[in-house]
């Protein structure tokens, strides 16, 4: 197993910072995107029919991804006159046009960077996305085979739970905001002392004292 291919930074770790050529130009990563959340995703090569979906689903969502200061990032193992007949194309035939960039990542250094190329099957990328934060700080690491597509909406979501999180401090549920137990609420972090702990059930709604959710005002 080549380890420095299938090595890869880990949620936490600060993006590799990189210097690509794209279609809409030079871009610094993460550097460019300082201020925004960067949503950096490789698929495994121009002209084929899952990756082609997945480029029309992104482009269908970029404005919500704008609305929540995101910008979108795309990248795989081809040349950059590939990636812009492959643009063309989808413009030509499906009617959409690509609003982001994608990395022409020739050599590969920025898909090892990244651990993104696809163990047993040459240069070709996994379908990586990485949602890096306005510091530069990889926050969620998302991996699909060559056979499956993404689901769109769950980047989006993921994306909406890390700023709610952030902003107010609080653990998103699963599936939220439609979560089976507490809806839209978000869980208030669990107590690390006794008297915090016996406070818990007068402050909050709890199942007990370290499950305590709230609605987001």
């Amino acid at each position: 197993m080549n380890t420095e291919e299938n090595s890869f930074p880990l949620i936490g770790d600060k993006a590799p910072e990189l210097t690509v050529q794209t279609t809409h130009g030079v871009k610094n990563i993460p550097g460019d995107y300082k201020g925004k959340w960067l949503v950096l995703f490789s698929h495994p090569a121009d002209f084929t029919p899952v990756c082609t979906t997945e480029f029309v689903a992104f482009a269908k969502r970029a404005d919500q991804f704008k609305e929540l200061n995101a910008e979108l990032l795309g990248l795989s193992i081809d040349q950059i006159f590939s990636h812009i007949k492959w643009d063309e194309w989808i413009e030509e035939n499906i009617d959409v046009k690509i609003p982001f960039p994608i990395i022409a990542d020739n050599n590969g250094s920025v898909a090892r960077a990244f651990g993104m190329v696809h163990p047993g099957k040459g240069t070709n990328t996994v379908r990586a996305t990485f949602l890096i934060d306005p510091n530069g700080f990889i926050r969620i690491i998302l991996y699909y085979p060559q056979e499956i597509g993404r689901n769109m909406d769950e980047i989006v979501r993921s994306l909406k739970a890390l700023q709610t999180a952030d902003k107010h401090k609080v653990a998103c549920p699963a599936n939220w905001p439609d979560n089976e137990l507490i809806g839209s609420r978000v869980i208030i972090p669990p107590a690390t002392d006794i008297e915090t702990a016996k406070k818990r059930k007068e402050e909050y709604e709890c199942y007990d004292w370290w499950f305590c959710h709230k609605e987001l005002k």
